[in-house]
């Protein structure tokens, strides 16, 4: 006599293993039918049917034997689908804001890197005295007095040098956007 899937629950709640072994033999094809039917793609059924199976032991302890095996372990199921949605949905939300962030740091680390370039190469064509205060000043963070005092020169020379070192860059860069 075929023991029924009500009673092979109950005994499985209480600790039975073969009870579950069976249930599993069972019902495993039939729940990962309709996991495929509520994932839609056959590796997302195979996880969750796996997950499903996995917790079923726990779960079981909840089943009371009022409703049909089946409909319980269906419903098992349907909760588990909807919640991996749920995390899945999260998940691309927070990837996705994580992703245009990632997206918008990269961007700025590249132009950041073609401002570098683009300076260190416009450096390349100014005056030497212009070039040598530009390098103290901006590349090793000098004040103006600080790189007054290396080129043996006032602090109002070293402010005069910078203004003439813009006016420089920015015909240059004027040049360069024309063409």
């Amino acid at each position: 006599m075929k023991t029924s899937d009500e009673n092979l629950a109950l005994a499985a709640a209480g600790g039975d293993g073969d009870a579950f072994g069976v249930l599993m033999a069972r019902h495993y094809d039939r729940l990962f039918g309709l996991c495929y039917r509520l994932t839609g793609h056959h590796a997302d059924a195979q996880d969750l049917t796996h997950d499903i199976a996995l917790a079923l032991p726990a779960k079981l302890s909840g089943f009371r034997g009022q409703a049909r095996f089946t409909t319980w372990l269906y419903r098992v199921a349907v909760n588990a689908a909807h919640d991996r949605r749920r995390r899945h949905a999260t998940h691309a939300r927070a990837t996705r804001g994580w992703g245009n962030w990632e997206v918008s740091r990269r961007a700025e680390i590249a132009e950041d890197q073609a401002n570098c370039t683009w300076l260190k190469e416009a450096m390349q064509g100014l005056p030497d005295d212009l070039r040598d205060t530009l390098a103290l000043t901006l590349e090793d963070g000098m004040t103006h007095a600080q790189a007054g005092q290396i080129l043996n020169l006032s602090e109002g020379t070293i402010s005069w040098r910078m203004g003439e070192v813009k006016k420089h860059l920015r015909a240059l860069y004027e040049k360069e956007a024309e063409a």
